[in-house]
């Protein structure tokens, strides 16, 4: 059974160069701030990241004085036991709803697994996945 609520996620760009990763993971650890869920990708010589920590406002004060560009973007974060056709489940749910799902991302662990979305609707998304 899937359990999903709504989540806040920082959208994250700032120049790329070897270590940056470590820069800003360290920063946030200095913090004693969590990093619930993390996506890290390079595109034309960006650094791009989407986060969810434990504290939005925190974390994103930090990436600001590190003179990142960011956004804050309210996402769906879904619960679910990681077996074969867990993800399938929800994605089918959303699409027979009519809604849009704009990106994915996640990380299965053994046990549960937590996967964020964004949606074209995500009220309605996480109404429809807590039924």
């Amino acid at each position: 059974m899937a359990i999903a609520k709504r989540a806040q996620q920082l959208s994250v760009t700032m120049p790329n160069k070897i270590g940056l990763l470590a820069e800003v993971t360290i920063f946030i650890a200095a913090a004693k701030i969590n990093i619930e869920a993390i996506c890290a990708y390079e595109m034309e010589d960006e650094g791009c990241f989407m986060l969810i920590t434990n504290n939005t406002a925190k974390t994103k004060k930090i990436l600001l004085n590190m003179g990142a560009e960011v956004e804050t973007d309210d996402v769906i974060m879904v619960e679910m036991p990681n077996k074969p056709g867990q993800i399938h489940r929800v994605a089918k749910k959303i699409s027979d709803a009519g809604i849009d799902v704009h990106y994915v991302y996640g990380s299965p662990a053994r046990g549960k697994m937590t996967i964020i979305f964004k949606t074209a609707d995500d009220k309605k998304a996480v109404r429809l996945l807590n039924k």
